[in-house]
């Protein structure tokens, strides 16, 4: 016996929303082969084979149309087992995400990146599928001249589940959070975003300033939270100043400054440590808060 997998389960692993599969099924025929009115809908491999087809030219420019076409001529088979490491190709995965988000198909651009949180974790989404999708979408823009509109749109969507995937933490490993913020007119967030819902997943606790924090609004933080570790992010040169580092208020115990960034590339400071990326950054807070 086959095994028959339902439409929840086929969105999931497709990297679609389940409203996608219908509308396939009833403008393409692209549904299952044995379905029967009436009945919950229930896909076998041949089935899926058809879909991979219809997601794969999609994800490379193809018109739905002309993708459905072409699968509903495909024969064959794909294990069910495999299909999701099939489907975890990161190359097809970020042609995919630029595509919808260029249709502004915010729903399947939201469906992707969750998916991407929930399978590999934020870390490993971040990296391989976050960043080359920014990268991509600002430099088309900055090539062409337009779309700014579709790079807003994916950076408030990719906020938005970041801040979802920090649910509150009953039990945090570290007595006092951590504070993140990005320093001087810095207006980047989203890799503070990011490394919240990094060090969420390992149970630690931030407090979140966001863009623009002053070194009075840092001083003050420091000093009435007594956080274990201070990230500061800084994009820009012109905002990655040792004042940040050497003027702020001296307690005790001293918490581990660590900075994240291109911005820093020029500041040398034996009281701070840079982090490479979002990996090593996690790594260098769990050792402050003693994880």
């Amino acid at each position: 016996m086959e095994e028959l997998l339902t439409v929840a389960a086929v969105a999931r692993r497709l990297g679609i929303a389940p409203a996608t599969l219908r509308t396939w099924d009833r403008r393409y025929g692209l549904g299952p082969s044995d379905h029967e009115a009436g009945s919950h809908r229930r896909y076998c491999p041949e089935d899926l084979a058809k879909l991979t087809v219809m997601r794969r030219l999609i994800s490379a420019g193809v018109s739905p149309a002309d993708a459905a076409a072409q699968a509903l001529l495909h024969k064959g088979k794909v294990k069910i087992e495999q299909f999701t490491s099939t489907c975890r190709e990161c190359d097809e995965t970020i042609d995919a995400i630029v595509h919808a988000a260029n249709a502004l198909d915010r729903p399947l651009v939201e469906t992707f990146l969750r998916n991407e949180i929930e399978e590999n974790g934020v870390i490993d989404a971040w990296k391989s599928v976050f960043v080359p999708v920014l990268v991509r979408v600002g430099k088309e823009w900055a090539e062409s001249g337009t779309g700014i509109e579709v790079e807003h749109m994916l950076t408030e969507i990719i906020k938005r589940i970041l801040r979802e995937t920090m649910v509150e933490i009953k039990k945090p490993i570290n007595a006092h959070p951590v504070l993140l913020a990005s320093v001087g007119e810095e207006m980047h967030t989203i890799p503070l975003h990011a490394l919240a819902a990094a060090l969420a997943e390992r149970s630690i606790e931030t407090n979140f300033l966001g863009a623009r924090t002053p070194l009075e609004a840092l001083s003050g933080m420091i000093t009435r939270s007594a956080p274990p570790a201070v990230f500061l992010w800084a994009q820009l040169p012109q905002n990655a100043h040792a004042k940040f580092i050497q003027d702020i208020p001296a307690i005790r115990p001293a918490p581990r400054i660590i900075l994240g960034g291109p911005g820093w590339a020029k500041i040398t400071c034996e009281n701070a440590v840079v982090a490479s990326g979002i990996e090593s950054a996690c790594d260098e807070i769990a050792q402050a808060v003693g994880a």
